[in-house]
């Protein structure tokens, strides 16, 4: 019997960590502006390498209109913050509108606005709680 119900906790643990797994994972393809789309990847992957290098040094960040520190912000979401869905696509592909998921705050629907400069690089991310 000990082993029986050793057994069912077992796979009751796997399916959960599988399902967990699954819900992290996105399909971006519908991201139609590669360096949104590349910054996206990099925040589902929690690639910080990657993400920081797609913004400039002095990128600034703003959070529902409150200017925040961009590098401390996003060196505590990584592996805690990602989009669990994009909804809507907008401005040329640098608007994003999904809901999103924080270990910290739940979920709920949130937006990302990506401006970039003429060398290719993001400058500005305003990102916030969205209702549409």
């Amino acid at each position: 019997m000990k082993i029986f119900i050793y057994t069912m906790a077992l796979v009751i643990c796997t399916l959960t960590v599988k399902a967990q797994n699954k819900s992290n994972t996105m399909n971006t393809d519908k991201l139609t502006n590669t360096i949104v789309k590349k910054a996206i990847d990099a925040l589902q992957a929690a690639d910080s390498k990657t993400w920081f290098a797609l913004f400039t040094a002095d990128a600034a960040l703003y959070d529902d209109g409150n200017k925040m520190d961009f590098k401390s912000f996003f060196e505590k979401a990584f592996g805690h913050e990602r989009f669990t869905s994009i909804d809507k696509i907008e401005n040329k592909g640098l608007d994003l509108y999904g809901r999103f998921h924080s270990d910290y705050w739940g979920d709920f629907k949130a937006y990302f606005k990506f401006h970039i400069d003429a060398a290719g690089k993001i400058s500005r991310l305003d990102i916030g709680q969205a209702s549409y």
